[in-house]
């Protein structure tokens, strides 16, 4: 598979901004001179279903050449000598927001449900800066980049940092270093490097595979549990982290307080609490990453997590869930993994912590069962537990029912489902479904 990373190298003088600012600008006049191309003439382009050709239908009514002397709309009039690979960057860009306005305006032709989609602007779009035709490379520590100053097209040399240069060196070494991307971020310009690198994930049986089942918590961190196909646990990882959960709590009580004395927006005291859940999610996923290491893990196993909605509960846990960065957490994961060969899947997450990894039924968590907290909950048999870690349990429980039942004949699946219905329903399934599926694999065998 193929992974792709960016990474921003800050042009450290100011010298350039109103350079940069007006070849940006220039740029996004270009791309809105494209768009109201494609606008008038849309006919011309619905039977071409090839972004190539369009592109090259769009040179042609737009670009002034020998063999082309006369087109309709004459893009060098208002836009002198401007750069070539530029100029087909703009196209492609223009191209892209008017087929995703019409693909819009089709959905809410439909149903008619919502406000009607607006036509396309060119909006915040930044120049992507092609070698040779506007960016080149002079040596270790400076760039050449083509820009608009002096009401003309000309070359600029930027400055790298050290910094910089040496992060590249150390961490992107083996990878593919695409075209930058000129970017203004804050008040300072970036050049915006992809790097691309392509990586082979491991494919083994699915009785040899160990699989790290990821509980992310709400009031811990997470809770990883290492496991076998046939239910063996192999280990048990916990993560807190009760210093930055303290920090964050304590940052996001300086903005409540702020915004009691009438500051609503508090931009300063919202970084702050931004940089501590950031540092959190980080931890939390390194974390994940070296226990998967550690234990020789072929895949991670997350829930497919949906925050979206309104929430529930108190307004502390409604707090809490919002500033719950889950998905940041998998995607974190996902990179640092598919880098070391290691998969990723997801399972559904209905009543994973609900329900008794052992078959018991529901557990009861929290004052209910007597706690004065939510970590621990007690099932039906009296038994108490860790709410993660019973969950992760059912997490890879729900992975291997899944992978297994896949690999079995129709029939063999039928008669198991028949037997035991809890398989049959994913959002049902606990470790002793597993624990049930491999007796009966066993029994049969």
């Amino acid at each position: 598979m193929t992974i792709y990373s960016s990474y921003d190298v800050r042009i450290p003088t100011h010298e350039f901004n109103k350079t940069l600012t007006d070849t940006t600008k220039k740029y996004r006049e270009a791309v809105a001179f494209f768009i109201s191309v494609r606008l008038q003439d849309n006919a011309l382009f619905t039977e071409l279903k090839n972004q190539h050709e369009q592109l090259r239908k769009m040179e042609l009514l737009t670009n002034r050449t020998k063999s082309n002397p006369d087109p309709k709309y004459d893009f060098g009039l208002n836009f002198y000598k401007f750069p070539s690979y530029l100029r087909r960057a703009a196209i492609a860009e223009a191209l892209g927001k008017v087929a995703s306005y019409e693909s819009n305006l089709s959905l809410w032709a439909k149903n008619r449900h919502g406000k009607k989609p607006g036509k396309p602007v060119a909006g915040y779009v930044y120049p992507a800066l092609y070698r040779d035709n506007t960016y080149i490379r002079m040596d270790e520590y400076h760039a050449q980049v083509k820009v608009w100053v002096r009401n003309t097209w000309d070359w600029i040399t930027v400055p790298l940092r050290k910094t910089d240069v040496f992060y590249i060196r150390k961490h992107c070494l083996g990878r593919k270093e695409c075209v930058p991307t000129l970017r203004k971020r804050h008040n300072y310009w970036v050049l915006s490097f992809s790097f691309e690198e392509k990586v082979k994930l491991t494919d083994i049986p699915l009785e040899e595979q160990i699989i790290l089942s990821v509980d992310l918590g709400i009031n811990s961190a997470c809770a990883c549990s290492a496991m076998r196909s046939d239910g063996t646990i192999l280990g048990r990882k916990f993560l807190n982290l009760p210093k930055e959960e303290d920090s964050l709590t304590h940052a996001l009580n300086k903005i409540k307080k702020a915004q009691q004395h009438g500051a609503m927006r508090a931009p300063r005291l919202w970084a702050k609490a931004k940089g501590i859940n950031d540092q959190i999610s980080v931890r939390t996923a390194q974390f994940i990453v070296d226990t998967a290491i550690l234990y020789s893990a072929f895949t991670i196993v997350f829930e497919h997590l949906d925050t979206k909605g309104k929430k529930k509960g108190s307004k502390s846990k409604r707090q809490r869930i919002q500033h719950w960065r889950a998905q940041y957490v998998q995607s974190v994961v996902a990179d640092k993994a598919h880098r070391l060969g290691i998969r990723i899947s997801r399972v559904n997450a209905w009543n994973t912590s609900r329900l008794a990894f052992d078959g018991s039924g529901e557990v009861i968590r929290g004052k209910e069962a007597g706690f004065k907290t939510n970590a621990m909950c007690k099932f039906r048999n009296g038994k108490t537990y860790n709410c993660d870690l019973n969950a992760s349990y059912n997490i890879g429980a729900r992975y291997f029912i899944r992978e297994i039942l896949k690999s079995l004949p129709a029939t063999s699946r039928l008669r198991i489902e028949a037997n035991d219905p809890q398989c049959r329903k994913r959002s049902t399934s606990t470790y002793s479904t597993l624990i049930n599926l491999c007796a009966e694999l066993h029994a049969a065998a």
